[in-house]
């Protein structure tokens, strides 16, 4: 079963998949397409993207890919804690330029689903955390982008002071959200 929890953020959902448990660990299955499908997120997810981070405080974001190469992506953490967030970036959307936070980890096995437009961070609350995510469509460098993740107008609540944060250089540079090359527009579902 695939149980699909509405946020906050205008088509940004929580995803739980079954876990069987004993013993010896778990099993549950991260991705099933028609299971999704029937839960309503249907996409065609054609690159798997996993990443490292060794300690604590990494923080990689606040992410974009522009239109036409925007990006859906479907987020989990195989090993270790991260708090999560996404800024809505699509203008006139009805909760655009606010952001939220999730707890994604190891053990609670949740998932999110970052809808294209949406700009997306992450920091480590735990060494070793690798991060695993689903992508609809593939990388463009043309249309990388990224937004300040100490942006004042957002005031994003991270979990640790900012100067305990380790950052690339290209993540310390990213402009505030009102000076951003954005060209996402919101499209009500029909």
């Amino acid at each position: 079963m695939v149980k699909v929890i509405k946020t906050k953020l205008q088509d940004v959902k929580l995803v739980e998949t079954d876990v069987f448990g004993d013993h010896r660990g778990f099993f549950t299955e991260t991705y099933t397409r028609d299971k999704f499908k029937e839960a309503g997120i249907d996409f065609d997810f054609n690159q798997d993207n996993h990443s490292l981070s060794t300690e604590p405080g990494v923080l990689r974001g606040m992410h974009f890919q522009r239109a036409p190469y925007a990006q859906t992506k479907l987020i989990r953490v195989a090993t270790g804690v991260v708090y999560d967030v996404l800024v809505d970036c699509r203008k006139g959307s009805p909760t655009y330029g606010q952001w939220e936070g999730y707890i994604l980890s190891e053990f609670n096995h949740r998932q999110l689903l970052v809808p294209k437009g949406f700009a997306h961070g992450f920091v480590t609350l735990t060494p070793n955390v690798n991060f695993m995510y689903k992508v609809e469509g593939y990388y463009a460098p043309e249309a990388d982008g990224g937004i300040a993740f100490d942006d004042p107008d957002l005031a994003i609540d991270w979990p640790m002071p900012l100067d305990h944060l380790i950052l690339s250089e290209k993540d310390k540079h990213h402009p505030r959200l009102k000076d951003a090359d954005l060209n996402f527009v919101y499209e009500e579902d029909k």
